[in-house]
């Protein structure tokens, strides 16, 4: 389906441009007739040639169109020429294809939200509803204000645990390299020294490694590969989800941050939604499956229940024993009084400054720690080497 730009006259004369999604120049002629407008003008719209490609949407591009189309609204300039308008700037190829599929079908009598969750891989299902949410209560453009403030939020949460992670993990795949390089070509250069020689056990265990990188370098290869695939295929099951989820949230160090960076985005998920004018349980709904770890989701499920049952929230939010006690005091606080949007955007603002401070804390941890465990490596090696000519050294002496 091809994209035609086109010009019209109405009953009234006056002049209407757009944006339409058709198979040929006649459909498009003849969707202009059945709304009563002349076609003036009819042609075929170029792709766009973004300034980058068209690989994944990402959510820090989305977010800034949420935040212009809500200046250009704020601004007086009706919604289609606002999209036409977004379509034309966005420079992300398949963002501005699916901005232009909403923007024809908006023009085709189609609601905003409607249009959006026909395109889940540029908006996700918690923009549709918060968008849905501000279009009946009328404040659309204060839903896509707090829609681009969420996901910059969220982006720059991101943006710190990345960031604070690249040290470690440069560090780890320094020693990786260093270690496997001393396996390789400095190991095997011992052996001729051992020819005859009783050697100890780490000795031994250290030429193995080095036959299986150096003679067996496929064979390595070939089982690290299945290893990888085999753990992705174990996580990406129901049964190896939980079970990941369930390890990695008790990782010494890591685990609590991890826990906690999920239930901020739960906080701030429910909270910016109930704050948008979406019903409780919808707003659980999305929330849940987006929270990120499954027994936090199984978790938002039961609190689901509660609120059909007529039951307060945070009693399945204790018994799960993954929020911390002054959070569920300060949630049932807000449920009594009615204010659960404020407080849980407010929770979520002063976790994600404490977990900020331990993921510093735990890369300051986890540094010295790499260090240590390359100096153990290390020492194991030489020990593994040096020992034997010790020994033979103290034969030879006698």
């Amino acid at each position: 389906m091809a994209t035609f730009e086109y010009v019209a006259r109405g009953a009234n004369g006056q002049q209407v441009t757009g944006v339409m999604q058709a198979e040929s120049e006649v459909a498009v002629a003849r969707t202009l007739d059945e709304r009563k407008l002349f076609p003036i003008r009819v042609v075929e719209q170029a792709a766009p040639k973004p300034a980058f490609g068209g690989g994944k949407i990402r959510l820090r591009d989305v977010g800034m169109v949420y935040s212009q189309l809500a200046d250009l609204l704020r601004a007086g300039v009706p919604m289609l020429r606002a999209l036409e308008t977004l379509a034309r700037s966005v420079h992300h190829r398949m963002l501005s294809e699916a901005i232009t599929a909403v923007h024809s079908e908006v023009s085709s009598g189609k609601t905003f939200a409607e249009s959006m969750s026909a395109h889940p891989e540029a908006f996700l299902p918690l923009h549709v509803a918060m968008v849905r949410a501000g279009e009946q209560a009328g404040f659309l453009e204060d839903v896509l204000s707090n829609l681009s403030a969420y996901i910059e939020r969220q982006d720059e949460l991101k943006a710190k645990v990345t960031g604070a992670m690249i040290y470690p993990v440069v560090l780890m795949i320094f020693g990786t390299v260093l270690v496997t390089a001393i396996l390789i070509f400095m190991v095997p250069k011992f052996r001729e020294l051992f020819v005859g020689v009783d050697l100890p056990a780490p000795t031994v265990f250290l030429f193995a490694v080095s036959d299986l990188l150096v003679d067996h370098v496929f064979l390595a290869m070939g089982i690290l590969v299945l290893f990888t695939l085999g753990f992705r295929a174990m996580v990406r099951s129901e049964w190896g989800r939980r079970k990941w989820d369930h390890w990695r949230i008790r990782i010494p160090l890591a685990g609590r941050p991890i826990r906690m960076v999920a239930i901020t985005r739960f906080c701030r998920i429910l909270g910016t939604m109930l704050a948008n004018g979406v019903q409780l349980l919808q707003a659980l709904a999305i929330s849940k499956d987006a929270a990120g770890i499954s027994q936090l989701e199984e978790c938002i499920a039961r609190a689901a229940e509660n609120v059909r049952a007529g039951e307060p929230l945070t009693n399945p939010l204790r018994e799960s024993n993954l929020f911390p006690i002054e959070l569920l005091e300060m949630m049932t606080i807000a449920e009594e009084s009615n204010q659960m949007e404020k407080v849980l955007v407010q929770i979520a603002d002063t976790i994600e400054r404490r977990t900020a401070r331990q993921v510093d804390a735990v890369v300051r941890l986890i540094e010295p720690l790499i260090l240590v465990l390359l100096a153990v490596i290390i020492g194991f090696i030489a020990m593994g080497l040096l020992y034997p000519i010790f020994t033979m050294s103290s034969t030879i002496g006698k």
